[in-house]
């Protein structure tokens, strides 16, 4: 059994913040999840690497969340220390065309710094709720883009501590995956390659993007996004819809009468039930329709 001890003697050497018995609800836009058994909040790469390295020499578990957009956490939380990035990753500085910014900053953040500097390309991640460092790790898309068209490099932190960077040819950039889904590194930063534009137009597409959103999905109720990855050939939300799912309920759990493809927290919704009713809607359009859904959001 691991000490957590020493983590606690970590944070008042290095200055980082930390509570215990952290909900996890708290901390993902579905508003589900049980504690964190510690929940660390470091400021700077120096905190950092003295945490990962501490739990990986302890055999601490480890988790890092961004915005917690893309997750689904079990209601009995999480035996581990769980990492929030704040303070040097949430800076944004900018090169020619070229933007460097940390794994923390807001999606949102980074297109409106993007607009307000006439530089095209992020205009599909606007309204994507999530983090930069979340974005690269899922190769998070919409509207026809994807991370993988603009990330020139990605820098992360090695269980060991150690600061390594990849470029966009190393980091296996597919359909909602990277390299990332398959080592324990944790990225600290993106580097992306924007095309100078004209700011109107960019604005212009930004808004559209954002209308879309707001019209076709259910952004008044908490969510975790689209549940399902992209079937070939086909939609998850037609195909869902054409079973006639929508509004199908389990405890509070619901897929959503406006956007089939997105399951919504309609009030007190457990872990148990997001998933009792994503495996009813998998089942389902198997039966009906020879398509097996994968689930896209991540459940822990």
């Amino acid at each position: 059994m691991y000490n957590l001890q020493i983590i606690r003697d970590l944070a008042d050497k290095h200055g980082f913040s930390y509570t215990e018995n952290e909900p996890l609800s708290k901390h993902t836009t579905f508003k589900i999840g049980g504690n964190a058994e510690m929940f660390v909040t470091v400021s700077d790469k120096a905190q950092l690497k003295a945490i990962v390295s501490a739990c990986s020499e302890n055999e601490i578990p480890l988790f890092v969340i961004g915005k917690g957009s893309n997750l689904l956490i079990s209601d009995d939380g999480m035996k581990a220390v769980v990492l929030s990035l704040d303070g040097e990753f949430k800076d944004i500085s900018l090169e020619e065309n070229t933007i460097t910014c940390g794994a923390g900053v807001n999606l949102a953040k980074l297109c409106t710094f993007a607009l307000n500097n006439a530089l095209a390309g992020l205009e599909f991640a606007y309204g994507i709720p999530g983090s930069v460092g979340g974005a690269a790790y899922m190769n998070a898309g919409a509207y026809g883009g994807e991370m993988k068209d603009v990330v020139k490099s990605v820098t992360h932190i090695t269980p060991q501590g150690e600061l390594v960077t990849l470029t966009k040819d190393q980091l296996d950039l597919s359909y909602r995956h990277s390299v990332y889904k398959t080592t324990n590194d944790i990225i600290v930063s993106v580097t992306m390659e924007l095309e100078k534009g004209n700011a109107d137009e960019i604005k212009a597409k930004m808004d559209d993007f954002m209308n879309r959103r707001k019209t076709k999905q259910p952004l008044e109720y908490p969510s975790a996004g689209s549940v399902f990855k992209r079937p070939e050939g086909n939609f998850a939300g037609t195909l869902i819809e054409k079973c006639g799912l929508k509004g199908k309920t389990i405890g509070g759990a619901q897929v959503s009468e406006k956007h089939a493809g997105f399951i919504i927290n309609i009030g007190g919704a457990t872990c148990e039930d997001v998933m009792n009713l994503i495996s009813f809607v998998q089942k389902t359009v198997k039966e009906e329709t020879g398509y097996f859904l994968e689930r896209e959001i991540i459940h822990i």
